[in-house]
């Protein structure tokens, strides 16, 4: 196995763990979740979906072989963690720093990803 392919992997692998716990977060501590999202200013109807829209977007990323909807999976979780990162900044509550471990990920994924697939 090559550099890229392994450098994808982990990534992408790291990627789906941060996501899972997200989504499980989401799911089973929703409580917790509810405060958060009003704390930000978000409407707390957005929790489901967003957890929904997280999980597809990993399988899109595992098991769909179409690239454009790779490319909106990558694009959507672009947005999420940035946009996450600056409503922890803005609320300063310290927690900014899961938004930038995912940023990271995301992008160092995609560039993996184009490397290897083309």
């Amino acid at each position: 196995m090559n550099k890229n392919k392994i450098i994808f992997y982990v990534s992408t692998g790291l990627l789906t763990l941060l996501m899972l716990f997200s989504v499980s977060m989401y799911v089973f501590n929703n409580p917790e979740i509810v405060k958060a999202f009003q704390g930000m200013g978000y409407p707390t109807y957005l929790i489901y979906p967003l957890a929904t829209a997280k999980v597809l977007g990993l399988v899109a990323l595992w098991f769909i072989s179409d690239k454009s909807l790779k490319e909106w999976a990558y694009a959507g979780f672009f947005f999420n963690t940035l946009l996450a990162f600056f409503a922890h900044v803005m609320i300063g509550d310290g927690q900014q720093m899961g938004a930038v471990i995912g940023f990271v990920l995301v992008i160092v994924s995609y560039i993996s990803s184009k490397k290897i697939n083309g």
